[in-house]
């Protein structure tokens, strides 16, 4: 089964990036970073999820993200499915910070129980076909409204959105144009999805042109 290992990031400075996001997550996400001038406007068409144990993580890293450079689109608040908020970091990429539960069990913490890619598809049947046909095993399915993927070998779960859904959830405009600004790793072959998405194999991971189909 295909999995998701890393997030690569195409951001101006690396240095200044794998600095915030050390002091703002954490220096252990699965994230890297890979220098980038092309141009990206509006929604990149995707966002990034830290999945924490109770409101009280997440209030702290939200915290520790805004103290180290990060701002704020949807405040953390309580909701139907739980708990959390929106944030932009430096390099434009928007992260939310979530727990299911909406009670704390004990003293805050900062361990991530998972981290969560949310595709923003065109077409979600459409490019979860283009998954499936790729190794990737399918965790849960709402027709073309969404799908999620098990993560089998990965740290990373991948999941699909309608483009408008993951902007609402987002707090933002639908509205993009130009690279996405994101390498996703994993499998033994290289790949762009039905998206735009690039995905680069494991065990290789070198500089290419930026995509910029959105």
């Amino acid at each position: 089964m295909n999995s998701l290992d890393t997030i690569i990031l195409e951001v101006a400075d690396p240095a200044a990036a794998r600095d915030f996001y050390a002091r703002a997550f954490g220096p252990d996400l699965p994230l890297d970073f890979r220098a980038s001038d092309a141009p990206s406007d509006g929604f990149r068409g995707f966002h990034i999820s830290l999945t924490m144990a109770q409101p009280a993580d997440v209030d702290g890293l939200v915290g520790t993200a805004l103290a180290a450079g990060a701002t704020e689109i949807k405040p953390v608040a309580r909701s139907l499915w739980g708990y959390g908020g929106v944030l932009r970091t430096p390099d434009g990429s928007i992260w939310k910070v979530v727990s299911s539960s909406k009670r704390n069990k004990g003293p805050a913490g900062r361990a991530i129980e998972s981290v969560v890619l949310l595709i923003g598809a065109d077409d979600v049947a459409a490019s979860k076909q283009f998954y499936v046909d790729r190794g990737f095993g399918v965790a849960r399915s709402f027709g073309r409204k969404y799908v999620e993927f098990e993560r089998g070998s990965g740290t990373v779960t991948l999941g699909l959105l309608s483009r408008k859904g993951l902007a609402k959830d987002a707090g933002v405009p639908a509205d993009g144009s130009g690279s996405h600004r994101v390498v996703l790793v994993g499998g033994s072959a290289a790949a762009t999805d039905p998206d735009g998405f690039a995905w680069e194999p494991a065990a290789v991971s070198e500089p290419r042109t930026p995509t910029t189909n959105r």
